[in-house]
Order: structure tokens, then sequence, then C-alpha cells
């Protein structure tokens, strides 16, 4: 796939630190994708309130892989692989590994024993687990450190710092955040035991129980704790449900090999899963007018579903029709103007018509993108693309800076900044912005 779920991904220089991994390690990658972002962050936005932290304060970040793993870093940043979400059997298992993880920061562990993390970027962190993930598939746990460049061991050394002391303090506060937030427990009780009793659901070691130790007595206090609580019987309301749904079926429908999707969403399902997978699978298959099918089909249910009009366009998008996709994005735009990641989508449209008359709007599009998020390193490309065609090099140059920075290439950030300060006027917002980042980056 040249895309995945939207038009963002954020993963150029995930692996630059990372030895000769096996192929499914190496597959692994930061994602973005608007509606998956919008429901994970809604169900677990009571969670965060219940642990009194700012709920936008707290990046979630998607990790594509098919490992059931999950875990927070540097300070309040909690990483959910895919794998967690599909294999997820009800979404109270998902909101149970996030209360756990938000146990983790609420009890002080990060503080304590990984200060190491404190300026790890998303990729730096990605790189240790794909060591990790080497090193297992090797046979060889001493391989790890060797297998890490730079000074990532020391991200390697605290974040398998866990004890289990800790852990079993994140589980129980997670059970006490879960009742705070109104959800049943019964989810995170459940996603425990099956990893303690089936821990190679996956091929190879386990990196959640590599991250996250199960201890029979762990498990079993968990088990005590959640038969008394209060919510215990309290089902996810009608909503959450739905959004589940769609939220497996979009994964399935992109991850799944496509005879698995259409073997297991036939032609005959006319469920709102069903044609969302299918849509998905048919996209990914060259086959746009199947596609388009199934996604009118589910747009003439919901005309104005802000997730429906954002996949129609990167799917017209994706196949060449280029003009054809902007009217959807930017529906898509206006039904939710709050959602950068479609802004970005609609921008990437605009970009791909190179006519020079629509750059002005794409500049519009992104940087309103990031007055909502500005860690989307795929925008700030695109910015940079968009201001370089309407001859405003400065800004271009000041946005391949912003990518460089996210992306971690310190070298690169300052090259680009220097040369935005060289074109940019000195003391507006552009110049001292990079200023800011090569102070920033000859600090470090």
């Amino acid at each position: 796939m040249t895309r995945f779920l939207s038009s963002a991904i954020a993963a150029s220089a995930m692996v630059a630190s990372v030895l000769a991994l096996p192929d499914s390690a190496a597959a692994q990658q930061f994602i973005r994708d608007a509606e998956i972002e919008h429901y994970v962050r809604g169900w677990v936005t009571p969670i965060f309130v219940a642990a009194k932290l700012d709920p936008y304060s707290v990046e979630i970040n998607l990790i594509q892989s098919d490992q059931i793993n999950a875990f927070v870093a540097n300070g309040q940043r909690v990483f959910l692989y895919t794998g967690v979400l599909q294999a997820a059997h009800d979404p109270l298992e998902i909101l149970g590994v996030v209360a756990h993880e938000t146990g983790h920061i609420e009890g002080g562990h990060l503080a304590r024993t990984q200060q190491a993390l404190k300026d790890a970027n998303r990729q730096a962190i990605l790189a240790f687990l794909l060591s990790v993930a080497a090193a297992s598939a090797a046979g060889n746990g001493a391989a790890v450190g060797p297998a890490i460049l730079g000074g990532q061991d020391m991200v390697g050394r605290a974040f398998l710092a866990y004890t289990r002391q800790q852990e079993q303090a994140a589980d129980q506060a997670g059970v006490t955040l879960l009742i705070a937030a109104g959800y049943s427990p019964r989810g995170l009780l459940s996603f425990m035991e099956t990893m303690a009793q089936d821990p190679l659901q996956i091929t190879g070691p386990d990196p959640y129980l590599q991250t996250h130790p199960l201890f029979p007595e762990r498990v079993q206090a968990l088990r005590q704790r959640v038969q008394g609580a209060a919510t215990l019987n309290t089902p996810v309301s009608a909503k959450i449900k739905v959004e589940f749904g769609r939220l497996q079926a979009k994964l399935e429908g992109f991850l799944d090999p496509v005879p698995k999707v259409l073997a297991h969403y036939p032609a005959s399902d006319t469920s709102v899963g069903a044609r969302y997978a299918r849509a998905v699978a048919y996209h990914r298959s060259g086959m746009l007018v199947q596609s388009l099918s199934e996604v009118d089909a589910l747009l003439g249910i919901s005309p104005d579903d802000p997730y429906y009009l954002e996949l129609k366009g990167q799917v017209l998008l994706e196949n060449g029709r280029v003009a054809d996709a902007i009217a959807p994005y930017a529906r898509a735009v206006k039904v939710a103007p709050d959602e950068p990641l479609i802004r970005v989508g609609l921008a990437s449209a605009l970009i791909a018509t190179d006519d020079p008359a629509m750059m002005r709007d794409a500049v519009t599009q992104l940087t309103t993108s990031f007055n909502l998020d500005n860690r989307n390193s795929e925008a700030w490309r695109l910015l940079a693309v968009a201001y370089g065609r309407t001859g405003d090099l400065g800004q271009s140059a000041l946005a391949s800076s912003e990518q460089a920075l996210l992306d971690g290439s310190k070298e690169e950030a300052q090259r680009f900044a220097d040369l935005a300060s060289r074109r940019l006027p000195k003391g507006s917002p552009g110049y001292l912005r990079a200023q800011d980042i090569i102070n920033f980056v000859k600090k470090k």
C-alpha cells in the first residue's frame, strides 16, 4: 500500500538505528488515522480525567503491527499496537489496557525509571522495539544491546525497567480508574487472563510479556479486585459498540490479506462493517468500481459521515482521479472541521492537482491542521511542497526543518532552519521560529 488508513504516515526515520530486522519487525511503523484516533481518544478520555490528567496532553500513538503490545513512554505518551485493537474481543479490553498504562503514568513510574526517555522521539522508541524483535527472533536476548546504536541502549534499559510491583500497582490503579470513569474493569481482567493462558498468540516471543511480565499472583490479585467492582456488569454504550465494530472492520480491511477480508465479509453481507471492510479491500486490490460502490452505499446510509467521505476522497486520489477527490475531502472537512488529518488529506489532493491556484488553499488547510495537531511529519512535508510551489522558499525551508525535527534528523533540521533564516525577513515569526530550531538543535 502506498498509503495507510488516512493520508498521513510519519515513519520516514523510524528504523534508522536498527540493524538487520526480520520482515515482520521491519513492517512496523507509526500510522495515523482520523477515525480510529477519534474513537480511541473519545473512549479513553474519561480514564485520563479520572487520573487527573489533561486528556489532550496525553499523546495516543498507533503502531502498525500484529503483535499484541502497548506501553507508555516519555511522560504522557501512550503507544498502542494495532494487534491489540484487532485482537480485542470487546472495547472493554482496549479500555482496560489503556487504563493499565495510565496507571503507570499516574503512579509516576516513568518519572522514576525512564528518565532516559525524556528526549527520545517516537522513531527512537520504535527503533528500540524493533531491535528487541530482531534479537528475540534470533533467539538471543543479549543481542538487543549491540543492535541499538547511539544512545538507544538508554532507551532500551529504561523501557524494560518495569518491576513486578509497578505492574501490580498499574493493574490496581487501572481498575480504580475504570470504575471512576464508569467502565467495567472486566475487560482488563479478560485481557490479562488471555495473555496468561496463551502467551504465544503470535509467532515468536510475545513482546507484551517482555514489557509486562505476568505472574500468577498478579492475575489472581486482579481477579479478586475486579469481582468487587461496582461497575463490573456495566455495559459500554451502544455508540462505543458501533465505533468498535467500525474500527475493527477498517483495520481488517487495510491490514489483513485481501482474500481473507473478502471471505470474512462476503458480498451477501450488507452490514456497515462488511461494506467498510470490502470498500478498503477492493481499493487495495485496484478494484475502483467495486470500492466506490461500497463507499457510496455507506454514504447512502450516512451521507455526512466524515470518515466515509474521507475514504472516498482517498480512494479517488490514489487511483489518479485527483480532481474528483477534492469534493468528498472538502465535504468531510466541512462536516468535521476539527479533524486535522482530514484537512491533510484535502491538502494532499489540492497539491496533487499541480494547479498553482490550488496551492494557497492547500497552505490554509495545512496551517489550520497544525492548530489542532502539529506533530504530523507528513503534513509538514506537504506544507514545504505547497509553499515551494507558491514561490515562498523561506517558508518552504522552515516547513522542511519542522519535518526533519519531528523525524529526529537534527542535522537536517538545522540545515533547513539556516536556509529559512537567510530567506525570511529578520524579526518575522518564521525567522524567529527558525532561530528557535537552530538554538534547540545546538543545545542537544
